[in-house]
C-alpha cells in the first residue's frame, strides 16, 4: 500500500509545484477550513504537539513565516513520509481523525507547500526553525487600567471597609464565567441592572453604617467642621484604595456641607463614595508615578486577601516597601500568614472547579434519595478543605490528583462507603479497592460532570482537558442535535455503548474522540460519584398490574468496560480516577495548566504570547519547589509586578 501511495504522490508532485506557493495565499485556507488551529494551539487538546497555530489576526508576514517553520514537521529526503501530510490525512493516527481527504484538491495544495519546505536551504531554512510564533508585536502584554470588584470581592470590601456582614453582593445580578472565571475584565460590563444594584446597595450600607451613631469608628476624630476634611481623606483613602487628590477633596466637602447634622453629612458621603468608579473599580494600572505603589498594594490586595488594602499595606505603598520584587515579596510572604489569604484561596478554587454547577445541580429523587443540597455543600466543602490542605502545609500540589484521602462527613461516608468520621470532614484514607484518589475521585467533580439521571462521559472528559489541562474544545458545530437516543428495556446500553454514536459520525468524531475516552475511565462512578460494579438501568412503568397495581421498576444490570485514554498526553491508559489522576500529575500540561488557571484568575485574562516569559518563569519556579502552590503564587507576583528586575535577581543568582 505505502508503495503505491509513493508512485501516486511522485507522480502528481510536478503537477503540485506548479500551485501558487503564497503559504497564506493556498495553504493556510486548507488548515484553517480542517480545523487544524482549533486544537493545534497553546491552548488547544493538541497543545502537546510541536506545531501551535498563530494567534486570531496575525499579520500576513508572520503567518508566512509560521508557513516556512512547517518544516520541522518535513521529511526533506521523503517528503512522502512527512508527518505534515500524514497526519492531517489519517495516513498516521491522528487524534484529531481525517482532517483533509486524501486525493482531494486540499491535498494538492498541502503536498505543493511541502515541496517548497523541503527544499528551503541557508538563511531561509535557518529562519523557519528559528520561528518561535510570537508577532512582531508582542513586547507587551494587555493590561487593564480598571478592572470592577467582583461580588465576592465587592462583600469582602464592605465588611472590612464597613465591618458589614450582610454580603450585599449575593443579590446582584450573578457574574458570568468567562475563561473559566468571573473576573475576566473582558465580561465586567456595567448592566443598568447592576447599576442599580450599586445604587441600592450604597444607600442601605451608609445607611446601615450609622444608624446607631458611629459604632463602627469610621469618624476619625471629634465631629466637628475641622473634622470634616479629617474624615473625607482618611475614608476616602480607604475607599479609594489611593489618597484623594485637591479636586476630589473639594468636591465630597461640598457634598458634605449639605448637610448640618455630621453624621447625616458623613452618610451621604459615605453613600456617594460607595457608588464611584474609584470605589466600585480597581486601580490596576496608572500613569501617575504617585500613585503607582497603590496600584501595586490593590493587585497585591485583591489577588492574595480577595479584598481591599488594609492601613498596614496602604502604609507600606506610602513608604515604598512595594518597589522592588524583594520588597514586595517580603509584605507577600506576610499577607499569606494572614487568614483572610485562605478567603481568596477558597473564592479561586470555587470558581476553578466550578462550585456553581452542583449548588444549582439536582438529581433523579428515584435513583438518588440520598442526595440533596446539603450534599452538595458537603461536596464543596471536603474540596475547600482538601486543596487548602496542600496549599497552606506545603504539599506537592500535584498530590490534588494522586492522595489517597478526603475530608469527609457523615454524608459523604455514605457515598464513599467508608465508616463515618469521628468529626465531620475530617481526614480519611480512602480503600485500596475503592480506585479512588485526589479530585478525581472525589463526589464534587464526579457529581458536577453529571446529568441529573447519570453520569456524563463527555461532561467529565470536557472538564478534565479544560480544568486541569487548560485545552479548549471547540463546541459542536451548528445545528448538530447532541442528544443520543436513550437506552431502552428492549435495548439496553451502557453509556459507552450509546457513545457509539459520536465515533461513527463524522460531524461528532473529531472532537468526541478527544473526550469520550476519558469518561470510559470512570464509568465506575454514577451521578453523586458511588462506586457502581456494574452498570444499573431501571425502566419505570408507569402503567398498572392486575387488580390496579402499579407495574414494579425493571432492572437490568451490565458490564462495565472502563478502559479510558487521554488523546495528546503520552502513556495514557487508565480504567479508575486514581489511575487517571496518576496521569495527570505525571503530565507536563497539567503541570503547566495549574499555572494558566492562576495566571488567568490573578490578571483576569487569558494568556498572551507576550505572556509566555512571565508563565515558564513561574513554572520553573513551581516545579523547583516540589509544586509548592504557594511558591507559585509568589513567583506569579514578583514576575507579573517586576519581570525585568525579577530576571535580573534570577541571573544574578545563578552568577
Amino acid at each position: 500500500m505505502r508503495s503505491v501511495f509513493v508512485v501516486l504522490f511522485t507522480a502528481w508532485w510536478p503537477l503540485a509545484a506548479a500551485q501558487d506557493t503564497s503559504f497564506v495565499r493556498s495553504v493556510y485556507p486548507v488548515l484553517e477550513r480542517a480545523g487544524c488551529a482549533g486544537c493545534h494551539n497553546s491552548n488547544g487538546v493538541a497543545s502537546g504537539t510541536r506545531l501551535h497555530f498563530p494567534e486570531e489576526g496575525t499579520a500576513a508576514q508572520q503567518l508566512e513565516a509560521f508557513g516556512k517553520s512547517l518544516v520541522k514537521l518535513v521529511d526533506r529526503q521523503h517528503p512522502e513520509n512527512s508527518l505534515l501530510l500524514k497526519k492531517p490525512t489519517q495516513r498516521t493516527p491522528h487524534g484529531g481523525g481525517e482532517r483533509i481527504k486524501p486525493g482531494s484538491p486540499e491535498e494538492s495544495a498541502l503536498t505543493s507547500w511541502i515541496q517548497v519546505l523541503a527544499k528551503l536551504s541557508g538563511d531561509d531554512l535557518a529562519k523557519a526553525r528559528k520561528y518561535d510564533g510570537l508577532p512582531a508585536d508582542s513586547s507587551t502584554s494587555p493590561s487593564p487600567s480598571l478592572r470592577r470588584l467582583t461580588h465576592s470581592q465587592y462583600n469582602n470590601t464592605v465588611r472590612d471597609l464597613l465591618g458589614d456582614h450582610t454580603a450585599p453582593a449575593n443579590q446582584f445580578p450573578p457574574d458570568d464565567f468567562v475563561n473559566g472565571f468571573k473576573n475576566q475584565y473582558e465580561a465586567q460590563n456595567l448592566s443598568p441592572l447592576l447599576e442599580e444594584a450599586y445604587s441600592s446597595a450604597a444607600e442601605h450600607l451608609a445607611a446601615s453604617a450609622f444608624r446607631n451613631g458611629d459604632t463602627n469608628h469610621l469618624i476619625p476624630c471629634a465631629p466637628s467642621v475641622a473634622c470634616r476634611s479629617t474624615f473625607v481623606r482618611e475614608f476616602g483613602k480607604k475607599a479609594f484604595r489611593r489618597p484623594l487628590d485637591n479636586e476630589e477633596t473639594r468636591r465630597y466637602l461640598a457634598l458634605f456641607g449639605k448637610e448640618q447634622n455630621f453624621i447625616k453629612g458623613a452618610q451621604l458621603v459615605l453613600e456617594a463614595m460607595l457608588q464611584s468608579t474609584n470605589f466600585l473599580f480597581r486601580l490596576d494600572v496608572t500613569p501617575n508615578a504617585a500613585l503607582r505603589p497603590y496600584a501595586i498594594a490593590s493587585r497585591l490586595s485583591y489577588t492574595l486577601w480577595d479584598t481591599m488594602p488594609d492601613d498596614a499595606l496602604l502604609a507600606a505603598a506610602a513608604r515604598g516597601d512595594l518597589s522592588t520584587a524583594q520588597g514586595l515579596t517580603k509584605v507577600a510572604e506576610g499577607m499569606l500568614r494572614d487568614p483572610r489569604a485562605r478567603q481568596s484561596l477558597d473564592e479561586f478554587v470555587s470558581q476553578w472547579l466550578r462550585f456553581d454547577r452542583i449548588l444549582t445541580a439536582t438529581r433523579d429523587r428515584r435513583r438518588y434519595p440520598q442526595y440533596n443540597r446539603e450534599t452538595a455543600v458537603a461536596m464543596t466543602q471536603e474540596a475547600l478543605l482538601f486543596v487548602g490542605d496542600l496549599v497552606w502545609n506545603n504539599r506537592n500540589f500535584m498530590d490534588a490528583f494522586t492522595a489517597n484521602y478526603g475530608f469527609v462527613n457523615a454524608d459523604l461516608a455514605g457515598i464513599y462507603g467508608v465508616p463515618a468520621p469521628a468529626k465531620e470532614f475530617d481526614r480519611v484514607t480512602f480503600p485500596a479497592n475503592s480506585e479512588r484518589a485526589g479530585l478525581l475521585g472525589q463526589s464534587l467533580f464526579l457529581a458536577l460532570t453529571s446529568k441529573p439521571e447519570d453520569a456524563s462521559l463527555t461532561g467529565r472528559g470536557l472538564f478534565v482537558r479544560e480544568q486541569f489541562l487548560c485545552q479548549h474544545v471547540p463546541p459542536p458545530p451548528a445545528g448538530v442535535n447532541t442528544n443520543l437516543p436513550a437506552a431502552t428495556e428492549a435495548h439496553p446500553q451502557t453509556n459507552r455503548d450509546r457513545m457509539s454514536e459520536h465515533a461513527t459520525n463524522p460531524t461528532c468524531a473529531s472532537c468526541h474522540r478527544l473526550i469520550d475516552p476519558i469518561g470510559f475511565g470512570l464509568e465506575k462512578f454514577d451521578a453523586i460519584g458511588m462506586r457502581r460494579e456494574e452498570f444499573k438501568l431501571t425502566f419505570f412503568n408507569m402503567g398498572h398490574g392486575g387488580g390496579g397495581r402499579r407495574t414494579p421498576p425493571k432492572s437490568v444490570n451490565l458490564p462495565i468496560d472502563t478502559k479510558g485514554t487521554v488523546v495528546g498526553v503520552s502513556d495514557t491508559s487508565f480504567g479508575s480516577p486514581r489511575e487517571l489522576g496518576a496521569v495527570l500529575a505525571a503530565a507536563p500540561q497539567c503541570q503547566e495548566c495549574m499555572v494558566k488557571q492562576y495566571f488567568r484568575y490573578v490578571t483576569g485574562r487569558t494568556e498572551t504570547p507576550a505572556d509566555r516569559p512571565v508563565l515558564e518563569q513561574v513554572f520553573q519556579d513551581f516545579r523547583n519547589s516540589n509544586y509548592h502552590f504557594k511558591e507559585l503564587m509568589l513567583s506569579m507576583i514578583r514576575s507579573s509586578e517586576f519581570p525585568r528586575e525579577e530576571r535580573a535577581l534570577r541571573v544574578a543568582a545563578n552568577h
